[in-house]
């Protein structure tokens, strides 16, 4: 037998082996076109279509804030969107990163450090670099002709009467790249102002450009709702050129105004000053302002919270208008001794006499007349403690120095002090006083006008027998006697009875530990006509310097506004003006 040779041998194995080499590479090829073709079909799908297509997202243009016109008996639009450039990069078109970035940051006023990393990744095909360009930026980038780098049109929010209603509609500013509502309205509503982005995908050349005729898809963009307010345009000019004029005569801090309809819950205007440009609210002195000190400010209230207090006890059955009280000038609870205000004693008093004088000492005798859980349950029957429901951001107030047992915290709080409530709540209150004895709930919405231009209704007001019908007319009659005899004078409107009372209250230090001397906050609460109220009206001056006492800051005030009111309304005076 002759043996084959070792090369022969040698030769047959290497011939196996590629074999096996090219069948297993045969079998993995099939495997992942298998693979590609079954499990993972949409993943390669979409990108084939990324390399031969562009995609742009369509923007939806935010709904409007619309208050209304009296006048006109037509909408009026407060917040409203206008079209702008903005400028962005295609980053999988640019080759040159570094000589990019820098240009643009010469000729945007950027950092080249900050553009590099938004241009660096080549996967991305949009990315904005700034927007809001002016006419000149525009002219700058279109010339310097940067591969990668487009314009396109943004929305951006536009404010006709710039400080109108600052505090209460918020505005759209930027969270990264996106634009959302912040603060106010804007936020409460940003869903549905805002709308829902479409798409745009275009067949696109090797260079990125569409191709002329090519294939075209185009999912629309859904606009965004619009919000018609409560708010009623003239009111709202009026109230805020007053508290203005009032906070500036007196060198005050700050302040703040809501009107209301207490039969409705429908506010009627609502202003808070300092107010700020919301066209440009990136150049304020602090982020505070653009607080709503309406819903967001609580305070300690003072005096005006002296009805709540006369509402319970009459409602209880324990007093009554006309009943006496000997006042000694002072309480004493504990290691405590409680004064009036001004320090006298006033000797035997009825208990209207006490509200007109506002007496401490006196609303001390009318809440022990119904025992501290019971004032308690009547401090929150009436709202205090707890959310109004309104549709922006809202503080519930402080309540917790009556969980306890403490009685000089009750003494106090029967008074407004060492409670905390928001001008809001101190009008939702008193809507039942002025609305026999049924506590309105406010609100500030009152339709949503869909993209579809349906209108839908969404005015909410949840109502509640708080007191009964006579209790609200008696202490709405003490009220007016305020007006008429006591600190409320300066709020008289000619021709009418106004209800109302006010309050001047000390402030708290800020470590906790007593009341800041040479400050004060006054407010006026009050109502009217008192026959047929329709409006309630807050008026909040914080630390006015010229003045110490609410009768001579916020009692002016309210009387102008309602004035106005019952001009505005045409309400018929049902009592003599005197020449």
């Amino acid at each position: 037998m002759v043996a084959k040779p070792a090369f022969e041998h040698t030769f047959k194995k290497r011939m196996v082996a590629v074999a096996v080499f090219f069948v297993l590479c045969l079998l993995f090829i099939i495997g992942r076109l298998a693979s590609m073709q079954l499990l993972h079909n949409e993943k390669y799908q979409v990108m084939a279509e990324g390399q031969r297509t562009n995609q742009h997202q369509l923007m939806p243009t935010r709904g409007e804030i619309q208050i209304w016109d009296s006048f006109t008996n037509l909408p009026y639009t407060v917040a409203t969107s206008s079209e702008k450039i903005m400028v962005y990069a295609n980053p999988s078109q640019i080759t040159d990163i570094e000589f990019t970035a820098q240009r643009l940051a010469d000729l945007l006023n950027l950092s080249a450090e900050d553009i590099v990393p938004k241009i660096s990744d080549s996967a991305k095909k949009y990315v904005v670099i700034k927007k809001d360009l002016s006419e000149a930026e525009q002219a700058t980038i279109r010339d310097a002709k940067l591969t990668g780098i487009n314009f396109d049109k943004e929305i951006s929010r536009l404010y006709p009467e710039r400080t109108l209603l600052a505090q209460l509609l918020g505005f759209v500013g930027f969270v990264g790249d996106e634009r959302k509502g912040s603060y106010g309205l804007e936020l409460a509503y940003n869903n549905e102002l805002s709308g829902q982005p479409g798409l745009l995908l275009e067949e696109k050349d090797s260079a990125g450009r569409w191709i002329f005729g090519g294939k075209r898809d185009r999912i629309p963009a859904k606009d965004g709702d619009s919000v018609l307010l409560t708010i009623d345009k003239t009111i709202q000019f009026k109230v805020e050129a007053v508290l203005k004029d009032t906070v500036e005569k007196h060198s005050a801090d700050s302040g703040s105004v809501v009107v209301m309809d207490p039969k409705t819950g429908a506010v009627i205007a609502m202003a808070t000053y300092p107010t700020f440009d919301l066209n440009d609210y990136g150049k304020v002195p602090s982020a505070e302002m653009y607080s709503n000190q309406v819903t967001m400010g609580a305070y300690e209230p003072g005096s005006i919270f002296k009805p709540i207090t006369f509402a319970a006890a009459i409602n209880e059955g324990k007093i009554t208008p006309r009943m006496t009280y000997q006042d000694t000038g002072e309480v004493k609870v504990d290691e405590y001794t409680i004064k009036n205000s001004d320090g006298k004693s006033y000797g035997e008093q009825t208990m209207s006499q006490v509200l007109e004088q506002s007496l401490n000492t006196g609303t001390i005798f009318v809440k022990d007349s119904i025992g501290n859980p019971k004032f308690k349950e009547y401090v929150e029957r009436f709202g205090f403690g707890k959310k109004t429901g309104i549709e922006v951001l809202e503080s519930t107030g402080n309540l917790a120095n009556l969980r306890g047992n403490i009685r000089v915290n009750y003494h106090t709080a029967s008074f407004g002090q060492g409670i905390s409530v928001t001008p809001l709540q101190i009008v939702q209150a008193f809507s039942a006083i002025a609305n026999g004895g049924v506590m309105t709930s406010p609100y500030v919405v009152q339709k949503i006008i869909r993209d579809s231009g349906e209108l839908e209704d969404v005015s909410r007001s949840e109502k509640r027998q708080v007191i009964s019908a006579r209790t609200a007319s008696e202490v709405a009659a003490m009220m007016v006697n305020v007006v008429e005899n006591g600190h409320g004078q300066r709020a008289k409107v000619p021709g009418y009875y106004m209800a109302g009372k006010t309050g001047t209250a000390q402030v708290a230090r800020k470590d906790g530990r007593g009341y800041q001397e040479n400050n004060n906050i006054g407010s006026f609460v009050g109502f009217g006509p008192v026959e047929d109220p329709k409006f309630v009206i807050l008026v909040r001056v914080n630390h006015p310097r010229t003045v110490r006492f609410a009768e001579a800051t916020a009692a002016p005030a309210f009387g102008e506004i309602a004035q106005f009111l019952v001009q505005h309304y045409k309400i018929v005076p049902t009592r003599q003006i005197n020449p």
